[in-house]
């Protein structure tokens, strides 16, 4: 049955050159030359006694049989990276998860801790970073990010709504006799007044935009720095309440109004594809969700 099998360089070009549609793009990948590329795509298409692809003046396409061989030779593929990734690893060892500061600081390391009671053996590193991972070729297992949850290559599994609404301190509050409707707020200073939200809560409520171009409170960028500054009395701000729960039972921050409104995007944990049943990965996102579904909303 070996006979049948071809050359396994030959299949590991096939396999990168179909997921790309680009011998280019397959060469720069496996670290070969075009050339290299070619001859070798070129090696299994006389094993099988068929053409693989249709080579176009500027791109290349399967053929039908190359359709039918493609899915199959990216599955085996999988199967080897999993191994691979697995190999040393055990159920156990190291987690490394990127994410956002507030998601950090606010949502995710209060609740570290029942991760860590349910799966000892898994050790939880935590980075922060706003900026793009590149899997291929930095150590992380997964990332939260906030956006519509499509990048490709990409497992993404939403946790929250991207929610947020005005706070502030009560002491704030109570220097201009309290805030009874929203446009009280426009009586203080707006801390991140260039943040797109306020437009977007300026227009909920049917209120000028122009009270933007005239603040000089502090722009912080960072829902938590924020929030100590909106704390600390310096101005008002917008936050997602799922983040400050305690800041406002504590009666450290207020939210004047019920109403939250909706991004329209949300929170999600991603992961390459080919590593969705490594078995640290799959336990952090089972509990990860259900930690999310808990969330008073």
């Amino acid at each position: 049955m070996s006979d049948y099998l071809p050359p396994l360089a030959a299949i590991r070009v096939f396999e990168a050159a179909a997921r790309l549609l680009s011998f280019t793009r397959a060469a720069a990948e496996l670290g070969m030359t075009q050339a290299a590329v070619s001859y070798q795509i070129k090696l299994l298409e006389e094993r099988v006694g068929a053409p693989l692809f249709l080579r176009r003046p500027r791109e290349v396409v399967l053929t039908e049989a190359g359709q039918r061989l493609a899915p199959e030779m990216t599955r085996a593929f999988d199967i080897l990276r999993e191994a691979f990734a697995d190999l040393g690893r055990g159920e156990g060892g190291t987690l490394i998860v990127n994410t956002m500061h507030t998601f950090a600081t606010q949502w995710l390391a209060p609740r570290l801790g029942i991760f860590q009671l349910r799966h000892p053996d898994i050790g939880v590193r935590l980075e922060t970073a706003q900026r793009l991972v590149d899997f291929s070729r930095e150590e992380v297992d997964l990332v939260i990010r906030a956006g519509m949850g499509k990048w490709p290559g990409l497992l993404a599994t939403k946790l929250l709504d991207i929610r947020f609404t005005p706070m502030l301190s009560p002491e704030l509050a109570a220097s201009i006799g309290g805030i009874h409707e929203p446009s009280d707020i426009l009586k203080l200073p707006l801390l991140d007044s260039g943040d797109p939200w306020w437009i977007r809560w300026l227009d909920a409520y049917g209120l000028p935009h122009d009270v933007l171009r005239h603040q000089t409170a502090p722009s912080l960028q960072v829902q938590t720095f924020s929030a100590i500054a909106a704390m600390a009395g310096q101005g008002v701000t917008l936050l997602t309440p799922e983040y400050f729960r305690q800041d406002l039972a504590s009666g450290r921050l207020i939210q004047p109004f019920e109403r939250v409104i909706d991004e329209g995007t949300g929170y999600w944990l991603a992961y390459p594809e080919n590593r969705r049943n490594v078995p640290k990965i799959k336990a952090f996102r089972d509990w990860i969700v259900e930690e999310a579904k808990r969330t008073v909303v």
